[in-house]
């Protein structure tokens, strides 16, 4: 098949006009060329085709909260929104720390998705922070990372001794990073709207003194540690001085604390609960500035659907998160890129290549030889945010009714179609 007419982002650079050949027998691209062909193909008339973008953080919520999500809706959800690889939470229940766990969770993933789903491997048995799981076998296994994701991990000789053995096998740790006798049952940013609201607050030292912990942990041992949902300004300090240290730390930030902050919160509204939790100006400033200097490396969506049932309750009760999957290249294209805050070709390098190389995936590149995973993205296409018309179970967004631009209007998986809005159309 051919995508004629593309102007194609690979390698770091834009070419214009160039058509691509898609062996759809291997799912392999197999030509990339100026030379418009005799054939018939589908004429994206100047549209962009990127990279399939790449999602290190998302929760598939199956097995176990299929209420919420399931692996089918949520890679259809990640297809819509231009993903063709992502990397699915161990949150589940059952949780994949064993083997033979996380292999059948794995097989469910590769038989259900329409897209590359990996799922991690937890770092303890039941994510319960007491029994270390067998983190060379899951790693032989196939796993990309471990986590236990959802908690911090408590025990400071329990992460030692878990990035011991990750080093050793050659395989990521990554953190949630809350010590939660800090918490002390926060729902919002200890900040300007806890004040004003009376909502019980989540101070700012509970997520950087876990990092600053794990980031020398990391040092003592030589593992790769990754940081999950940076959200303060301190914690962009730490692991800004950990990289000057010459530690293997790497760190992603979500498109909501990217765009968002306490003073965007209308009142009392489950929409805008997340964790970690949106925190202030100041902190929202320093995510910014730590993803142009690169001290945060990726972008990642932490996709965490919910029933509507859920987060109709006020914030004090209604579960932590937001759906991220189909709505973040628009959102992050229309409120950074838009504005000049962010390149249009740093956006597109911290949700393909740069999350791909963390992990060593088979991901984020287009050559030919390479999987045919690729998006094509309208600039011209604006679109408002409407939840109905989600892919996803989950409903729970807060930007519903925001004007967007640069929608995904067709995503290709291994040289399959597996996404398309209607104004692509195929022909000479």
């Amino acid at each position: 098949m051919w995508y004629k007419h593309a102007t194609l982002y690979s390698g770091g650079r834009w070419l214009q006009d160039v058509h691509v050949l898609v062996n759809e027998e291997t799912g392999k691209l197999q030509t990339i060329t100026a030379e418009e062909p005799d054939e018939e193909g589908i004429d994206l008339g100047g549209k962009w085709l990127i990279p399939g973008l790449v999602d290190l953080h998302v929760h598939l919520r199956e097995p176990g909260g299929e209420a919420k999500e399931t692996i089918l809706t949520g890679t259809r959800a990640a297809a819509k929104g231009g993903f063709t690889t992502v990397c699915a939470m161990p949150n589940t229940r059952p949780v994949p720390d064993s083997v033979d766990t996380w292999s059948s969770i794995q097989d469910k993933m590769n038989r259900d998705g329409i897209i590359t789903a990996h799922a991690y491997g937890s770092i303890t048995e039941r994510e319960l922070g007491e029994t270390l799981v067998d983190v060379k076998g899951l790693k032989e296994a196939g796993a990309v990372a471990i986590t236990d994701d959802g908690v911090g991990v408590k025990d400071a000789g329990m992460m030692y001794n878990a990035m011991t053995q990750a080093k050793e096998a050659g395989i990521p740790v990554v953190a949630h990073c809350e010590d939660m006798s800090l918490v002390q049952g926060g729902a919002v940013h200890e900040g300007t709207f806890s004040k004003q609201t009376g909502i019980p607050g989540i101070t700012s030292v509970s997520e950087s003194v876990h990092i600053a912990r794990d980031c020398l942990l990391a040092e003592a041992t030589g593992a790769h540690y990754h940081v999950c949902h940076v959200s303060t300004k301190e914690s962009v300090r730490v692991i800004r001085d950990a990289k000057r240290a010459g530690i293997h730390v790497t760190a992603e930030v979500t498109p909501h604390h990217l765009v968002l902050c306490e003073d965007d919160i209308p009142g009392d509204d489950s929409m805008y609960k997340m964790n970690p939790p949106l925190r202030s100006k100041e902190d929202q400033n320093a995510l910014i500035e730590g993803i142009l200097d690169g001290t945060l490396d990726i972008i990642a969506t932490d996709h965490a659907p919910h029933t509507e049932d859920e987060k109709a309750l006020p914030m004090t009760d209604a579960p932590f998160g937001i759906t991220g999957l189909e709505t973040a290249f628009a959102l992050l294209y229309t409120k950074l890129v838009r504005p000049g805050i962010l390149s249009l070709s740093d956006l597109i390098e911290r949700l393909t290549v740069k999350p791909a190389a963390i992990f060593k995936l088979d991901a984020g590149d287009l050559a030919p030889g390479l999987d045919a995973d690729f998006t094509v993205i309208d600039p011209e296409r604006t679109e408002i945010v409407d939840p109905s018309t989600f892919e996803s179970k989950g409903k729970n967004t807060p930007f519903t009714g925001e004007r967007l631009s640069a929608w995904p209007v067709m995503t290709v998986h291994k040289g399959k179609e597996v996404y398309r809005r209607e104004t692509v159309e195929e022909g000479q």
